[in-house]
């Protein structure tokens, strides 16, 4: 018989079309039913794992279809005697808006009281447990997973000793080092009874950021070259961004952006296994950044979401380091416009980081291209890798060009201006709202969903978002020759250090964003209000 090995997810969804992406025990033929609707599909192979994506076509506008999932002919979802309510597709609708389910940074480690205390609760398992209880008007419309969806370089206890079962003390130890690692990585990750639910019945998009590939991915051409000596390093990225793109980018694709995927139409028509495709686009793919594009767009109840790749896009020459190459600028110059209620910028780093943090960075950034020497420069360099200075702020010339645009849309020189343009981010474990003085431009923070910072880390994040680091941080920056930022911004909330995730609503031209946390010591858990913030 048949199984699951994980899965059903719900993917991509819009007003008539929705897709269903499984992995399942062997080849055969997936078969998804909403009704009268049904559509199937074949597996394709690559690592010896079996996938499929199932595209629905022609569902009625703002319906909300049960569905069940099928694979050679026998039913393997809903599970038997499931204590949750039936998976359904919600189709988008008129005047419905949109509300975003949100957060990042999320840690696969048993839901005992041991883990707790070390890891907090995973706020994203009590969410399922709350919408489970609710009706599917009261749900979110989709889940934005914003990075860190995974920890290849930190995997729990029982994820290490799966490794060491299967290759004792082969470099990387205690990492994730193939495709087939990864694979097991996921399904640590997505098999949660509330979390298996939950993507089954949220439409669901995700990005990736650095532990996904590793720490500090791609912060300077210094890291890259330090990396390429590892003789594991070449075999890790290459299973990283396959296994990224098969678990998660391939359904963040619309019907038309997946009908064009060179990769996607090479592992369908491959009659074996598809390893080789995979594994040479991947290797291209991190060579050769502007060869294959991560970001996404989609148009929802009057708003725009835009999901950046800040990792993979980055152009790290010295002298011309940008967080996007020249293509992925011109294809988001092309979506950042306005006639839209919300412009929604998805970037799993932070845009509008607290101001003295943002001039430490852009200090750094400054004196590891020699402002200070060639002697500060590798100094600079041990403190950037050392820690995290590779938001946004690390790279000035690109804040500044993403902020121009910003402002040009702000004013309504690209169409009639939104009534909010929001950056949604995650990585820094903390939690904040932030607001450009005299605009309605903001940051919302939502990190993590269940890794939470030690006592010593929160408090020095704590201090950077006083006033007195931004005047510290202003010094260091005018020091190393740097102008001041074209904006001006203030946190209004926060930092918060809770465990969270966030959910943003989005009706006509108003916007609320909420955080959520969870209570402790409670199973199932429960999901308490952290903040609610009108826009």
């Amino acid at each position: 018989m048949s199984r699951l090995v994980l899965g059903p997810l719900l993917r991509y969804v819009d007003e008539t079309c929705a897709a269903v992406w499984a992995e399942v025990d062997r080849p055969g033929t997936v078969r998804v039913t909403a009704g009268e609707h049904v559509a199937e599909a074949r597996t394709f192979t690559v690592h010896g794992h079996h996938f499929a994506l199932a595209e629905l076509d022609g569902l009625p506008p703002g319906a909300a279809l049960p569905y069940t999932v099928d694979v050679d002919g026998e039913r393997v979802w809903p599970e038997p005697d499931s204590p949750f309510p039936a998976s359904v597709i919600r189709t988008r609708g008129e005047g419905r808006g949109l509300r975003l389910l949100f957060g990042s940074c999320r840690t696969s480690v048993p839901h005992d009281m041991t883990h707790i205390l070390s890891h907090g609760v995973d706020v994203l398992r009590a969410y399922g447990v709350r919408m489970a209880a609710e009706p599917p008007e009261e749900w979110p419309d989709l889940l934005l997973m914003l990075g860190d969806q995974v920890y290849a370089d930190e995997p729990d206890a029982e994820m290490k000793e799966y490794i060491a079962a299967r290759r004792g003390d082969e470099e990387p130890r205690g990492e994730v080092a193939d495709f087939e690692e990864y694979a097991e990585l996921y399904r640590r990750a997505w098999t949660d009874p509330e979390i298996r639910w939950l993507m089954s019945t949220l439409s669901t998009a995700m990005i990736f950021d650095d532990h996904d590939l590793r720490d500090d991915w791609n912060t300077s051409r210094t890291w890259r070259e330090e990396m390429l000596k590892l003789p594991w390093w070449r075999r890790r990225v290459v299973a990283g961004l396959g296994a990224y793109w098969v678990y998660q980018h391939l359904g963040n694709l619309s019907p038309s952006e997946r009908e064009a995927d060179a990769v996607f139409k090479a592992l369908r028509e491959n009659d074996g296994d598809g390893a080789a495709i995979l594994d040479e686009f991947a290797l291209r793919a991190d060579e050769d950044p502007a060869s294959y594009r991560w970001s996404f767009a989609r148009d929802a109840g009057g708003s725009r979401l835009i999901v950046l790749d800040s990792r993979c896009a980055r152009v790290l020459d010295p002298g011309a380091r940008s967080m996007l190459d020249e293509g992925e600028w011109a294809w988001l110059d092309a979506h950042l416009t306005g006639d839209v209620d919300h412009l929604v910028i998805g970037s799993s780093l932070p845009v509008l980081l607290p101001s003295g943090l943002h001039q430490i960075e852009g200090w750094n950034e400054a004196v590891c291209a020699g402002a200070w020497g060639a002697r500060a420069a590798r100094v600079g360099e041990r403190i950037r890798q050392a820690v995290d200075l590779e938001h946004w702020a690390a790279f000035r010339r690109s804040f500044d060009r993403l902020a121009g645009l910003v402002k040009e849309v702000a004013a309504g020189r690209r169409g009639a201006a939104p009534a909010t343009i929001l950056f949604l981010s995650g990585d820094i474990h903390y939690s904040y709202l932030a607001r450009v003085r005299r605009s309605r431009v903001y940051q919302v923070v939502c990190s993590p969903i269940r890794n939470p910072l030690g006592l010593v880390i929160r408090i020095a994040n704590a201090v950077a978002s006083l006033g007195v680091a931004s005047l510290i941080g202003g010094l260091f920056a005018r020091a190393a020759g740097l102008s001041a930022p074209p904006y001006r911004w203030k946190i209004q909330e926060g930092p918060w250090f809770h465990n969270s995730v966030a959910t943003l609503d989005l009706r006509g031209r108003d916007a609320v964003v909420r955080w959520h946390t969870a209570k402790t010591a409670t199973e199932p858990p429960e999901l308490t209000p952290l903040k609610t913030v009108p826009l």
